[in-house]
């Protein structure tokens, strides 16, 4: 092994610099040329590429975003457009590829596996959404993130005596919002993964809260359950009190890493390159009870990423 390539794809996460900068000084460290592909898969199609030596992932460990860019790529989702880039990798002679993103960056490190290219995937997703990792890349930071907005807007909910929507990002998945109402002190949240949880047992609890003197009311909603000014509205309407929804939005991608995030992507980008260098074709890295361990990267796309219930049943006691 000689060469390896190092790409980021889909939506940015924090801690991606942290990654590029393990795999850069860990691979060089151990004799490798590592080739930076700029603007994930997109850019490989264009061979958008620059060679990444130590000084180059200097000072980037704190920065949020990708310093190698990051973009959706419609191409790969092609069969034409994944044979090419194979391709590529092939005419660029990568000895292996890392790719960090989510699960559609995961399914493009697949797909050109298959065409014969060695990769190597590592979970980078605020979403917490690939059952086979413990911990994705950027969780932290997002949820962090997250709070500290909660906490300001749960101060001016106070003062105005209202109820407060707060929309926070995942997707498809609820992890974020069950994670931000628990840390931010809501009394409710709707998750995509709860569908029993809808606007008429949120309206129930306001009201239940009022008549228990309760002030002020903070409902989190998943992103993947949308709507939050309709529900804003509708709260409103049917009890009377002055409902305003909040979406964070990418305001959750963006900052400084946390220290969590930080060991993470450089306990992950050292694993990805040592399990490159131990002859393991086509592994995802991921974090499991404690450990870093490589699995199959089919495994890794297996399965559902669900909160855990008990998460859920901590939040009302708390709340009450």
């Amino acid at each position: 092994m000689n060469r390896i390539g190092i790409l980021t794809s889909g939506g940015d996460a924090p801690g991606m610099n942290g990654l590029i900068r393990a795999v850069v000084r860990t691979a060089i460290s151990s004799g490798l040329t590592v080739i930076g592909i700029r603007r994930g898969y997109e850019g490989l199609l264009s061979s958008d590429i620059v060679e990444l030596g130590p000084r180059s992932v200097s000072d980037i460990l704190q920065r949020g975003g990708t310093m190698l860019f990051t973009a959706r790529s419609k191409d790969m989702m092609t069969h034409a457009g994944q044979e090419r880039a194979a391709a590529i990798c092939k005419a660029l002679k990568l000895d292996g590829l890392i790719v960090g993103g989510g699960d559609g960056s995961f399914r493009g490190a697949k797909a050109i596996s298959e065409h014969g290219v060695n990769v190597i995937g590592v979970p980078c997703t605020i979403d917490l959404d690939l059952p086979a990792s413990d911990y994705t890349i950027g969780f932290d930071t997002a949820v962090t993130t997250a709070v500290d907005a909660i906490g300001k807007i749960r101060d001016t909910a106070s003062a105005h005596e209202r109820v407060s929507v707060v929309e926070v990002m995942g997707r498809r998945a609820g992890h974020i919002a069950l994670w931000s109402a628990i840390a931010g002190g809501a009394e409710e949240v709707m998750v995509p993964e709860m569908p029993e949880i809808d606007k008429d047992a949120v309206v129930r609890q306001i009201l239940e809260n009022r008549g228990k003197g309760r002030k002020h009311n903070l409902i989190i909603v998943a992103e993947g359950i949308g709507d939050s000014a309709a529900l804003a509205a509708e709260i409103e309407k049917i009890t009377g009190i002055e409902s305003r929804a909040t979406i964070l939005g990418h305001l959750q991608r963006g900052g400084s890493p946390t220290v969590r995030d930080r060991m993470h992507a450089s306990m992950m980008g050292y694993a990805a390159v040592k399990t490159l260098l131990s002859g393991a074709k086509n592994r995802a890295i991921v974090y499991r009870n404690g450990d870093y361990i490589d699995i199959n990267i089919d495994e890794a796309l297996q399965g559902q990423s669900s909160p855990k219930p008990k998460l859920y049943e901590m939040l009302k006691m708390l709340s009450s």
